[in-house]
């Protein structure tokens, strides 16, 4: 198979925890975070970025990131969730379960940080996690799925960077 585009998404702003939220599952985008990422995914269908699969953390908050792209972007891509994702999962158990998807050129994986961070250092064989604030992307280039070896890094954008560019 010819590489595999992997692209690294942060859920956008959720609600704050606390009382309204006790169940840390279950906190849910924000308006203002959701219109932030309908301008991101238009930024990457304006980018001529598409997805084959859309893979997410089964956290409320993740999974409305990955709704949010898989209706903007067209054709609109099938969504998945892999508990692996989650808070708590690890990036071995991430790149174990991307083999359901072998046969997927371009997928999108949609989590939480630090995990996120440390999942691109993993595929890049770095040292030190990458830091993902709220919305961002990376899209990371793999011989096969699931990752046997370092892929490469092809881009890293900012959610303002994203914004930027569909004003």
């Amino acid at each position: 198979m010819a590489d595999v585009e992997l692209y690294l998404i942060r859920h956008g702003l959720a609600a704050e925890r606390g009382d309204a939220f006790p169940d840390d599952t279950k906190r849910p985008l924000t308006s203002r975070g959701i219109a932030r990422l309908r301008k991101e995914a238009r930024a990457l269908a304006k980018l001529g970025v598409s997805f084959d699969q859309i893979v997410t953390s089964p956290l409320v908050r993740a999974r409305q990131t990955a709704d949010v792209f898989a209706q903007t972007l067209n054709p609109h891509p099938p969504l998945a969730i892999s508990d692996a994702l989650a808070p708590g999962g690890t990036s071995v158990a991430v790149i174990e379960d991307l083999g359901r998807f072998e046969r997927r050129a371009r997928v999108a994986l949609v989590g939480h940080e630090p995990n996120i961070g440390e999942l691109a250092a993993r595929l890049l064989g770095a040292r030190r996690a990458i830091e993902f604030k709220k919305g961002a992307i990376c899209r990371i280039d793999v011989a096969a799925l699931p990752p046997t070896r370092p892929g490469q890094l092809r881009w890293f954008a900012t959610p303002k960077m994203l914004r930027l560019i569909t004003k």
